[in-house]
């Protein structure tokens, strides 16, 4: 497995495999990869012939009082893992190389989709996830991408990119990584001391009680929404960003739980702002 730092090695790298009739899988990670990530690079690994995963902490997606500096790094370690995973190629460019002098250029998708869930607590967040994947759409020139679902409102803002600029690539969500006691597996994890780690398992253990009343045949959202405030909010570590019940592709709020329904939050725990959801679909 390589590991590559310049935009105009990695496009070599992938213009060779074409040129070998292979397909091109890609993965773009922050890095400090768990198992999340190596299902991703492991999914794209079944499905294409050349794989490749990007390990870049983007800062425009970051905003002032963020942890961009903290951001936990080990390139050594996920250059590993990413090989036992079934990787070809790392794609790690510096900020540099991908923001040079004089940089000015960026996709920011307008409307609903980008202004409510993590778009209120974190204005500009999008517009930087927007630019750095179309950017690397354009360096790797993949035919599938793999994102994970603990991220669903940026899988949604990037198919939605995919669909208005025309990115010649199938967008391929896979599901939600969770360790054994329930907890779905983040890189900021690591910030969790050993009384946050533990009290963060209410998220988990709240979506699925959340889950199981829908099943039971509750279709009101205000009290399925009501329920998981209030049983987060019994857990003295917990500070709610939000807790929202919304469609799962446009990401409007639903009033009646029914079609494909997301059920997101964000909470923080300590320095920690972690995210989870369910996805259903409720006839």
């Amino acid at each position: 497995m390589k590991i590559i730092h310049t935009i105009k090695e990695i496009r070599e790298e992938v213009k060779a495999a074409r040129r070998s009739g292979k397909s091109i899988g890609f993965v773009p990670t922050m890095g400090f990869l768990h198992e999340g990530h190596l299902s991703l690079i492991k999914k794209a690994r079944e499905e294409n012939d050349f794989v490749v995963v990007s390990i870049f902490v983007n800062p425009t997606q970051f905003g002032p009082e963020e942890d961009l500096e903290s951001y936990p790094r080990d390139l050594e370690r996920d250059s590993r893992l990413s090989e036992e995973a079934g990787a070809d190629v790392i794609f790690n460019p510096t900020a540099e190389e991908m923001y040079p002098e004089g940089y000015s250029t960026y996709v920011e998708i307008e409307g609903e989709l980008t202004k409510k869930l993590c778009g209120i607590s974190r204005p500009g967040h999008f517009k930087g996830v927007t630019t750095v994947v179309s950017k690397l759409f354009n360096i790797v020139t993949p035919d599938r991408a793999y994102f994970g679902q603990k991220d669903a409102q940026q899988v949604a803002v990037i198919e939605q990119m995919v669909r208005d600029l025309n990115f010649d690539v199938k967008i391929v969500p896979c599901p939600i990584v969770r360790e054994k006691d329930g907890l779905a597996m983040s890189s900021r994890n690591t910030y969790l001391s050993k009384e946050e780690r533990k009290a963060a398992l209410i998220l988990s253990k709240t979506l699925f009680k959340a889950e199981e009343m829908i099943k039971n045949g509750e279709r009101n959202s205000t009290k399925i929404r009501d329920f998981i405030i209030n049983n987060i909010k019994s857990e003295p570590l917990a500070n709610i960003d939000y807790v929202e019940i919304v469609d799962a592709k446009s990401l409007k709020y639903l009033n009646e739980i029914k079609g494909d329904v997301l059920i997101a939050l964000a909470v923080k725990f300590g320095r920690a702002r972690l995210l989870d959801n369910i996805r259903l679909e409720v006839k």
